[in-house]
């Protein structure tokens, strides 16, 4: 039996959970859910002047929000630093790395001079072990850099295919600095076989490093992981995915109201597909269909209308019971209900919930559309009531729903449209004659929910009350 799969998510703690991080974070994740391997979180800390722990803390709650939630780690890169050391004075005694005795400023001074044609000219290259050693022995300083063989550097890319480089397009590169810090590209090496990675997923700006790495493996003995290089994420405009854009961070879109599910789901399909028409797909239905072979060639475009449509799905399907514990906060905040109020009319609630939650694309939706069952004042749209009020006996038809409602019992949602119809056939019109302006009268609009779910929630006195202001209105000629 073969060893299990092992991936791993390496975000540099500088910044945010970028929404391209996290759809690499989670295309690893789904890899090793759906093939039984690991999902290994490392924190690339070596840029110490940069990384800060407010950062990792940051990541490390935008990818416990999205679910997608490690197997090993967090683990830290700077711990592995003697490692990194070991690793790269190893090449150095087997020949494969050697000192550097260059300066900055010589190295400056050459790169000013051939601008952007300039490559290290490897003028240490041939010095002798024994002079290297000794200079290294009386203090001078130097870094220590990788010895580039000749011929041609290529592997099969998950997603690109075949994918060469030439190894004369390399110069021979910096593995620890002068003050025995790793290079980037050396540290990860080091971590990757330490950890045992198997399959190094990541995004397409990387690919110039992926020859350098191929060789630091091979000069290590070590096995070298299949790559897979994700296509960037684009805006709208065609450019690569900024804050020009709008919001760019997870943490951003769980303060605008999208819920983790939809966005979880949303980054899925952000290069890759499913092979058939689905969209709307729960985290087992995307571990079971996912597969690397499926991620696309081309960049995804960040289509923020489509997650407000997704996430609005997502807000159908969820059950009010979960729904109320984000929103009421929301309510509170707002000033239409108190804390006290969330638990003794938490039925009426989660009544209200399984009304409005249909329409919202948002959970910040939510309280805008709840602020007319919460309050007791109406706004009138105008096209709704010039349409909806037109009728010279709109307050007759008022009236008689008024006193339909008046006499109702039980008062239930089930006895109110028929109560409704009676009304109707009472003053001789259809149903939609009166239920059309009374959904007006009691909301201000022409588009609500079930007008019998509507007059439950306001409730007798509340409807009744609005319909008398409705009348009043047009009794006073103020309808249009």
């Amino acid at each position: 039996m073969s060893d299990p799969i092992r991936v791993r998510f390496a975000p540099s703690p500088t910044g945010y959970l970028h929404v391209g991080g996290a759809r690499t974070a989670l295309f690893n994740w789904l890899i090793a859910r759906k093939l039984g391997g690991v999902f290994v979180l490392r924190i690339e800390d070596t840029d110490r002047e940069r990384s800060t722990d407010a950062s990792t803390r940051t990541i490390l709650e935008g990818m416990t929000w999205l679910g997608l939630h490690w197997d090993e780690g967090p683990v830290r890169q700077a711990d592995g630093l003697p490692r990194h050391q070991a690793d790269a004075r190893r090449m150095l005694g087997e020949g494969t790395a050697y000192r550097c005795f260059c300066t900055q400023e010589e190295l400056a001074a050459k790169r000013e001079q051939l601008q952007h044609e300039y490559r290290y000219d490897q003028k240490c290259r041939a010095i002798p072990a024994g002079e290297s050693d000794a200079r290294a022995a009386a203090g001078e300083p130097h870094t220590l850099r990788f010895r580039v063989p000749e011929g041609v550097t290529q592997w099969d890319d998950i997603v690109h295919g075949e994918t060469r480089f030439e190894n004369a397009s390399l110069e021979d590169f910096i593995i620890l600095r002068t003050d025995g810090t790793p290079i980037y590209n050396m540290a990860v090496v080091s971590d990757d076989i330490d950890m045992r990675i198997t399959h190094v997923i990541r995004g397409d700006d990387h690919i110039p490093n992926t020859p350098k790495q191929i060789l630091l493996y091979q000069a290590l003995g070590a096995p070298v992981p299949a790559f897979g290089h994700l296509p960037m994420i684009l805006g709208g405009d065609g450019r690569k995915l900024s804050k020009r854009h709008g919001a760019t961070a997870v943490g951003d879109y769980a303060q605008l109201g999208v819920l983790p599910e939809a966005l979880f789901n949303f980054l899925a399909l952000l290069g890759w597909n499913p092979g058939d028409e689905r969209e709307v797909m729960d985290v087992e239905e995307l571990v079971q269909t996912f597969s690397l072979e499926r991620i696309n060639k081309k960049s995804a475009v960040f289509d923020t209308e489509k997650l407000f449509w997704m996430n609005g799905r997502y807000l159908e399907k969820k059950p009010a019971e979960e729904l109320l514990s984000l929103v009421a906060p929301l309510l509170v905040a707002q000033g239409l209900i108190t804390e006290a109020e969330v638990e003794t009319r938490r039925g009426w609630l989660l009544h209200l919930l399984e009304l409005l939650k249909t329409r919202a694309r948002s959970v910040k939706d939510i309280p805008a559309q709840a602020r007319i069952y919460l309050g007791d004042e109406v706004e009138y749209d105008a096209d709704s009531v010039a349409k909806q009020w037109k009728d010279p006996l709109t307050a007759e038809r008022l009236g008689a729903a008024r006193a339909a409602l008046e006499a109702l019992e039980p008062w239930t949602v089930e006895a109110i449209e028929p109560a409704l119809r009676a009304a109707a056939e009472g003053v001789g019109v259809g149903f939609g004659k009166v239920a059309q302006p009374l959904r007006v009268a009691l909301t201000g609009s022409s588009a609500s929910p079930g007008i019998d779910h509507v007059v439950f929630l306001l409730g007798r006195e509340g409807a009744l009350r609005r319909i008398d202001r409705a009348r009043e209105r047009l009794a006073a000629g103020t309808a249009a």
